[in-house]
């Protein structure tokens, strides 16, 4: 098994993803450092989120490994990353439209818990007790995100805004050690994104949480992040700083769509 850096939480080595006779992944390789923030650049296809279902164990790579906490995940089902501690928002919301908010975040607590989400749904005497301790843990996290008050609304009627914090909320309550964010940006307007770094950093510097982001929006990305990798056509194309990947001609080609110095 090859091994990660020693302070990585995450390790990519090698990953290569194909889809019939494209390839969506070229031996990717990096690092995610415990304890830090690390930008997923890229233009669009660049492979960003099939690198993110292969994380959460949604899509299989066909070469190279990934190491969480120094062990492989090749062969973890999917059910099982999150009780390792991998957290994930989604860039099209996937939650229970249907539950109120409370719920919702509870699943995320239920996905961690030792009696799973079904045995508590029924109301089960011996899970009693692990069931007030989950809802204490979404009460908590709900009050993080400044979401009570919406606590017993329906999340489908809820402004989209609303629901990508609740989205957020189900991820926390899992408790990870590592959070994948996806596109969190996406569809926010002005004042809910101008709140989005400062909460992005809090959850790193209060919560503990390590963070991988992918995003488009290259000011927050650069804003937050003390490490960015980016990618383009499923190839790592540069890694290091905000500034130095800024200043990287392979990505200002990248995205202008052009050499550095044409």
């Amino acid at each position: 098994m090859t091994r990660g850096g020693d302070d990585a939480l995450l390790s990519v080595r090698g990953v290569t993803v194909k889809f019939g006779g494209i390839v969506a992944l070229d031996a990717v390789s990096f690092d995610v450092p415990r304890g830090g923030v690390c930008g997923l650049i890229g233009p669009n296809g660049a492979g960003k989120t099939t690198l993110f279902n292969c994380l959460s164990r949604l899509y299989q790579y066909q070469e190279g490994d990934i190491l969480f906490e120094g062990s492989s995940i090749t062969r973890t089902p999917v059910h099982e990353i999150s009780k390792l501690g991998v957290g994930r928002t989604f860039q099209y919301l996937a939650m229970f439209g249907t539950l109120s908010v409370e719920r919702n975040v509870m699943i995320g607590a239920h996905s961690r818990s030792r009696a799973g989400f079904l045995a508590s749904a029924l109301g089960l005497a011996s899970v009693a007790a692990e069931e007030a301790t989950l809802r204490e843990r979404a009460a908590s996290i709900m009050a993080y995100l400044k979401l009570e008050p919406y606590a017993n609304r329906l999340v489908s009627d809820l402004p989209f805004g609303i629901q990508k914090r609740v989205e957020l909320g189900r991820a926390l309550a899992a408790d990870p050690k590592l959070l994948l964010l996806d596109e969190p940006a996406a569809g926010l307007n002005h004042e809910e994104l101008s709140g989005l770094g400062d909460l992005i950093l809090d959850i790193r510097n209060r919560l503990g949480i390590t963070v991988l982001l992918v995003e488009h929006h290259m000011s927050l990305v650069m804003s937050v992040s003390d490490k960015v990798v980016a990618l383009n056509f499923g190839r790592r194309i540069a890694e290091g700083t905000p500034a130095e990947i800024q200043a990287h001609p392979d990505v200002i080609a990248a995205y202008l769509g052009a050499p550095a110095d044409a």
